[in-house]
């Protein structure tokens, strides 16, 4: 309940902030109509629309975002010939003259029907929709979380409602501004007779808001000019509720440590495993089947760097205790879509030689059965089927192995091979462990529900191809594209050969989740450190003597791994080729 309140909340808010700017002219040119059949079914109708459609592109796929932007050509159209009725009226009409339901409603005419009580209100609420496919908040830190939490979780009743939420906030603060708007617009025309040159004026408006959202200024400079200091009150809403922010980043690096002798307690019971969508190296398990067994759930997902840097650990006390009742189940619950796909998990489960069983959780019911929020997090269960302990995060490892020894013993066994050494670890390439003294820069998704610290000109064109170009110089963790890309929901995907992408960064290890094209054909890259090409002795696994490699697999790549003094470098990566697919950097 809470949640949803801060969310009406930000909507409020966002009368502040200069992304407004370009529906305001749809919303005050009706401001002088009846609120019932005219303001309230346009709001209703923004909001309503906002909400399905921010919901929709949770889901990640590419017909939802394909649909997404013919709806805001369509909607920009219609826009315009809105823009147009204000303007000259019987122009407008000749104009639509194919279109006379359409034209008719969002022409002159609709004048008519407003004042004979019939149509208005359906032409308010066409035009509100319309106004909600064109709509695009600045991001602060409330919708932010909405947006974060729809992206990992995907659509969902919980987060369809928060977004209903924000929107209906929105609308609510543009009703108060339409009616203070209404009341200036009908003492003008009463005293000034200035009714003409207001109508023509919103026209004018109209027409440059459709300008400016075509050409995608509303989420590139308007939302570099977004107000700090509203910024600053939806981040003081969210520090004053407790639980309204998760603890930490949901690719978590480490959990504080506990006490090696620890009491143990009941955290709850070891949730039903029906909801997977498929089984690897195993048929399906039930939690009844593993009763009298030690059970380790370790959710992951293969394009996680800190899953992976974990990885050897669990092969490890899989291997040395499999045989003293100990059970191993990894659940893999998708972040990216081509995660979704179970060839690309059954690869991944080959290339990393994972012999226990793996539930492929691409609904996120497991997740969802656990209350999980991170990648990687493992729950321990005892014998009788209790979850005991958790460890969030990498690294923790040794009590990790100490909590596992614990509940064996409980179950009786006391032949337990010695402890494994954590030295000993088999960690190479992804899996080498973090140089957290040098660890500088964040886990940085390049899709636009999560982007953050993009510095090209101009700013991000949601699901639209542009033309980029990188900025001469990068502030630590910013980072750019350059050449002709389209920003997806969760991906930046180039469509000519030649485009680059730039990070500022400070860490030992750079790492780059990459896709090839999507038919499958592999695409050429280079790699350039501070406009060079990139030292042999610095380059990544996936990368050659000569800096140049070949992404032919949904996966994640290293690029960088220093082995000398490491510092503040700026990054590059050009791909010779069109139709690459870039998700998220990681660092290490």
């Amino acid at each position: 309940m809470l949640l949803l309140l801060l969310a009406y909340l930000g909507g409020v808010l966002t009368l502040l902030s200069p992304c407004i700017l370009p529906v305001l002219p749809f919303v005050f040119a009706r401001a002088n109509r009846p609120f019932l059949r005219s303001t309230l079914p346009l709001l209703l109708g923004m909001a309503l629309t906002f909400a399905v459609v921010a919901s929709l592109a949770a889901v990640g796929s590419q017909w939802v975002a394909q649909a997404n932007q013919i709806g805001r050509w369509v909607a920009l159209v219609l826009m315009a010939v809105f823009a147009l009725a204000l303007l000259w009226p019987r122009l407008a009409d000749h104009l639509l003259a194919p279109f006379q339901r359409v034209g008719a409603r969002l022409s002159a005419r609709a004048d008519a029907a407003d004042d004979a009580g019939r149509g208005g209100a359906w032409t308010s609420l066409l035009i509100g929709i319309a106004t909600g496919l064109l709509w695009a908040p600045c991001a602060g830190p409330i919708l932010g979380l909405v947006l974060t939490g729809a992206a990992l979780h995907g659509a969902s009743v919980g987060t369809s409602g928060l977004l209903l939420a924000y929107a209906l906030g929105a609308a609510t603060a543009l009703a108060l501004a339409v009616w203070i708007g209404g009341r200036v617009f009908n003492a003008l025309q009463a005293r000034l007779g200035l009714g003409d040159v207001l109508r023509k004026a919103l026209g004018v408006a109209a027409l440059l808001a459709v300008v400016a959202i075509g050409l995608g200024w509303d989420t590139g400079l308007l939302t570099r000019l977004s107000s700090v200091s509203t910024a600053r009150i939806e981040q003081g809403l969210l520090d004053a509720v407790p639980g309204a922010q998760p603890a930490a980043p949901p690719m978590m690096m480490m959990a504080g440590a506990n006490a090696a002798n620890a009491p143990l307690p009941v955290e709850g019971t070891l949730p039903a495993l029906d909801g997977a969508t498929g089984w690897l190296n195993s048929p399906p398990l039930q939690a009844e089947q593993l009763r009298g067994k030690v059970v380790l759930i370790d959710f992951w997902t293969y394009s996680c760097i800190n899953c992976l840097r974990a990885m050897p650990f669990v092969h490890e006390w899989e291997r040395r205790y499999r045989d003293h009742g100990l059970v191993v189940v990894g659940v893999h619950t998708p972040e990216f879509a081509f995660e979704r796909d179970p060839r690309n998990v059954m690869k991944a489960v080959q290339q990393l030689k994972v012999e226990y069983p793996v539930a492929l959780d691409n609904q996120y019911s497991i997740w969802r059965a656990f209350n999980n929020q991170y990648w990687p997090a493992q729950y321990f269960v005892d014998a009788q089927g209790n979850i005991r302990a958790h460890q969030f995060g990498e690294g923790n490892y040794a009590h990790s192995e100490q909590v596992i020894r614990r509940l064996l013993a409980e179950a009786g066994q006391t032949d337990l091979p010695p402890p494994a050494d954590p030295a000993a670890a088999d960690l190479q390439g992804v899996a080498t462990q973090a140089d957290m003294g040098n660890l500088r820069s964040p886990e940085t998704y390049l899709g636009h529900a999560r982007a953050e610290h993009f510095a090209s000109p101009g700013g991000q064109r949601t699901d639209a191809a542009f033309d980029y170009t990188l900025p001469a110089s990068l502030a630590l963790n910013q980072w750019g594209l350059s050449g002709h890309w389209t920003i997806t929901n969760e991906a930046a995907q180039l469509q000519q050969g030649g485009g680059r992408i730039a990070f500022q960064f400070h860490a030992r290890d750079l790492h780059l989740v990459l896709a090839p094209k999507q038919d499958g054909t592999p695409v050429r890259f280079r790699v350039w450190l501070d406009g060079k090409p990139l030292p042999a002795a610095d380059a990544g696994s996936d990368v050659g003597a000569d800096g140049s490699g070949v992404v032919n697999e949904n996966r994640l790549y290293q690029l960088v791994r220093q082995r000398g003094t490491v510092g503040p470098h700026r990054f590059e990566i050009e791909f010779l080729d069109a139709g690459v697919q870039a998700y998220a950097f990681t660092f290490g």
